[in-house]
């Protein structure tokens, strides 16, 4: 069985982003608020997958601006660069360009 989450990124009334996070497996949904509760409840959810996923799909609503996209990206960003010291490796995985 494949451990898939989608992770839907919404405005609310005020213009405020937040993630709703949906496991696809049993269809639970959270609704995360910043990153920091993100990443709880993605660990919340993968625990009762032995704390494995297999995949997260971002999506994000059509009335979503492209500067809440750009605040998002940076936000994971910093915290990828942050896990990567921590760890003293990379965590984001290298694609090698094929020879054509």
């Amino acid at each position: 069985m494949s451990v898939i989450f989608s992770a839907t990124i919404k405005l609310d009334d005020h213009d405020k982003w937040f993630i709703e996070l949906k496991d696809e497996t049993d269809g639970r949904r959270e609704i995360c608020f910043d990153m920091d509760a993100f990443e709880a409840k993605i660990e919340e959810l993968g625990s009762d997958y032995g704390g494995y996923v297999d995949e997260v799909k971002w999506f994000k609503d059509e009335n979503v601006p492209p500067v809440v996209m750009d605040e998002i990206r940076v936000i994971m960003a910093e915290r990828r660069a942050k896990v990567e010291e921590e760890r003293g490796e990379s965590i984001t995985p290298i694609v090698e360009k094929k020879e054509q």
